[in-house]
């Protein structure tokens, strides 16, 4: 019964009740009927055909115990809500949050922390000249970009616990392995497969939150996980001038190779953790109650009309459906502009040292600007969510972006361009924290599709890292004119395909809100998505 009864996905408020499913029969789609709830007419059927749900791992999730929940759930009162919520948000929070935000943030530092191993010997003792950093900087991306949609789709079939941990414990070691490079050839490989262990990371992880968390609460969220990047250019600063000041030579060891083994054994230690500490879908989370687990995903059927059901599609109907909808297109390019107007930070301690200063105070100097960009993060996603708004907060962000970039090029002032430094991440990071939460937002189930739209979305946008990284070489400081003018471009570009996205979505909910004052009997489907319906309500965040 369990399996023909996998659709039942849908909003089971007093308001808002549907069923879709597959009752030994066709696909059929219910409102409430007369004084009957859509849950009491499923225990009708059930019973009639004299069969139990059964809440198996990877089934439908609903057994008869969470049908009773559900029941009770649609008749409480606003007050029992809020405060059971609170209580589901809190655990939450303290068991997924925490251990993401120190997870991305190691998955930042040894991505980045080339970067600072820069200001030490590094390109010395490699025999790098030229372009040859920005060669090793770019080539890890090239790995990134292979991995991403096999892994994200992947992740929806095992634990996600395990398998970032896994993953976690592969990159931390290549990882600490840079240090042990004697050539620029060592170096590279090595930095292609960091890259292509770090790939299902930062995509599982949005896709996890987005499997627990309604759209409102969903912003607020990642830019507390994508806190732990500023943490990490931030901490990344500090180890940095600890490394290459205090530990260069140590034991014969150059300071950028203690850089590499430091952070690597780090990351190692922490993804054996991340095993045994992260949650995996609501349905399936011993360390809530029962009750708990059936409001876990009662919140994301009222919230998106469907609970997520790893089985519910196969791998390729999901990806199919994501392919087909033109909106992933359209939300992959604004994902790609925006993470080409970050492009800078791969290279912020080489543009900070213009400045003058030595190589230790330029690593200190890094730390209140990511730290500046961190409180803005919170605020901003969380007046994003408060007001359920992404556009208008992504267009006012890029724009302080754009005016940082100007700033950079337009004057060799020290104070001028210092300020200039914290507008540049003040803005786009923010900004993108924000985007990603549009994009999970935007595809909200089937779990597969929603899976395959980030992984894609991600893997095409962090193609921009591959060129981006050549658009501040060396030669070209300290105004850098050529990169901070494209950086500023790109930006303004942002704010355009934003405003783009936002008409498209406003006219998606004019269709949704003709569609459901002309039918009164079924729900139809979404158009260009035979298999996706959306609950009465729905409406896309602008």
């Amino acid at each position: 019964m369990c399996k023909s009864l996998r659709g039942l996905n849908r909003d089971c408020s007093t308001h808002q009740t549907q069923l879709v499913g597959d009752l030994k029969g066709p696909v059929t789609t219910h409102r409430k009927l007369g004084n009957m709830s859509v849950i009491e007419k499923l225990n009708e059927e059930v019973q009639h055909q004299g069969e139990i749900i059964t809440d198996a791992p990877g089934s439908c999730g609903v057994d008869e115990e969470q049908a009773v929940l559900f029941r009770q759930f649609s008749a409480a009162s606003s007050d029992w809500h809020r405060e059971i919520t609170k209580r589901l948000t809190k655990k939450v929070d303290l068991r997924l949050l925490p251990m993401l935000m120190l997870m991305y943030m190691l998955n930042f530092l040894d991505r980045s922390n080339l970067s600072q191993a820069r200001l030490g010997t590094l390109e010395y003792d490699l025999g790098m000249t030229g372009t040859d950093f920005n060669l090793a900087t770019s080539i890890l991306f090239v790995g990134y970009i292979l991995m991403q949609l096999p892994s994200n789709l992947l992740i929806t079939r095992v634990s996600p616990s395990v398998y970032l941990g896994v993953v976690m414990t592969i990159w931390g070691a290549i990882s600490a392995a840079q240090a042990a490079t004697r050539t620029f050839a060592s170096l590279v490989i090595c930095r292609f497969f960091l890259g292509f262990a770090e790939a299902p990371f930062f995509p599982g992880a949005i896709f996890l939150m987005s499997s627990w968390y309604t759209r409102p609460e969903l912003a607020l969220r990642i830019a507390w996980f994508y806190c732990g990047h500023s943490v990490a250019n931030a901490f990344g600063g500090l180890l940095g001038a600890g490394a290459l000041g205090n530990l260069n030579g140590a034991h014969g060891i150059a300071g950028w190779r203690w850089l590499f083994i430091i952070e690597g054994s780090i990351t190692v230690f922490s993804a054996i953790c991340s095993a045994f500490i992260l949650p995996n879908y609501p349905a399936t989370t011993k360390w809530l109650s029962p009750e708990e687990r059936a409001y876990a995903q009662w919140r994301l059927i009222k919230d998106a009309g469907e609970v997520d059901v790893a089985d519910a599609s196969s791998i390729k109907e999901g990806v199919m459906l994501a392919l087909r909808d033109p909106r992933l297109y359209l939300f992959t390019l604004l994902q790609h502009a925006s993470l080409l107007s970050q492009t800078f930070q791969y290279f912020f301690p080489t543009i900070l040292q213009t400045l003058g200063y030595g190589n230790i105070e330029t690593l200190l100097l890094t730390v209140p600007v990511w730290v500046v960009c961190f409180l803005v993060s919170l605020v901003v996603t969380y007046t994003s969510g408060r007001f359920a708004d992404r556009s208008i907060h992504i267009i006012c962000l890029v724009l302080i972006s754009v005016a940082g970039n100007i700033i950079v090029v337009a004057t060799l002032n020290n104070a001028a361009r210092f300020f200039a430094l914290f507008l540049l991440p003040m803005g786009a990071v923010p900004a993108y924290q924000i985007l990603l939460a549009w994009v999970a937002n935007s595809f909200p189930r089937p779990l597969v599709k929603r899976s395959a739209c980030i992984s894609f979305a991600n893997m095409i946008g962090n193609s921009a890292n591959i060129y981006g990284t050549y658009m501040y070489p060396s030669v070209d400081g300290p105004r850098y004119l050529a990169g901070g003018s494209a950086t500023a471009a790109d930006a303004l570009l942002v704010a355009v395909l934003a405003i783009i996205a936002r008409l498209v979505l406003q006219r998606q909910n004019r269709k949704l809100a003709i569609r459901e004052a002309s039918e009164s009997d079924e729900l139809q489907a979404q158009p260009g998505s035979p298999t996706t319906t959306t609950p009465v309500g729905f409406r896309y965040m602008l």
